[in-house]
């Protein structure tokens, strides 16, 4: 029967809490590969209704507004979007979603990681749908790129 829990996803829900520092509280944007900005504007802001968000030129960037969060746009035709682009044709099309997490320093967060075995690629402070708030960049298991971001510090 479908909408039921799966015997693994009932064990996590009977075990309770899960003994992180911190809380998920959602997500806070996902940043997707373009190959044409107009186009891309175009299309989230007039077909699906996003409006426009913060612009980051210098990084062939555009953010525009989902509801309450961010879909970040990068324009992987242009050369200063060159870092994105995916290292085989036909690669990757999303960068990294980026999850909300309650308050958590630093140095709590990266003792966790570690005790699980999971790398810290890079810290950062970083805008975001919430605002300015630290950023701390994981792969999960099959290698798809997190963004753990804390509330805003701004």
């Amino acid at each position: 029967m479908t909408g039921e829990l799966s015997p693994a996803a009932q064990a996590i829900e009977d075990a309770g809490e899960p003994a992180t520092p911190f809380r998920m509280i959602g997500l806070d944007h996902v940043v997707l590969l373009v190959g044409d900005m107009a186009e891309a504007l175009h299309f989230y802001c007039d077909v699906l209704s996003c409006r426009p968000g913060y612009s980051f030129p210098h990084l062939a960037m555009e953010q525009v507004w989902c509801g309450p969060q961010l879909i970040v746009l990068v324009d992987t035709s242009d050369e200063k979007a060159a870092a994105m682009v995916p290292p085989v044709e036909g690669g990757r099309n999303v960068d990294h979603v980026c999850l909300n997490i309650t308050r958590c320093s630093r140095e709590v967060l990266r003792a966790h990681f570690d005790a699980h075995g999971v790398a810290i690629e890079t810290e950062a402070l970083h805008s975001g749908a919430r605002g300015m708030g630290e950023s701390t960049y994981i792969h999960d298991p099959w290698g798809n790129r997190l963004e753990i971001k804390g509330p805003p510090l701004l």
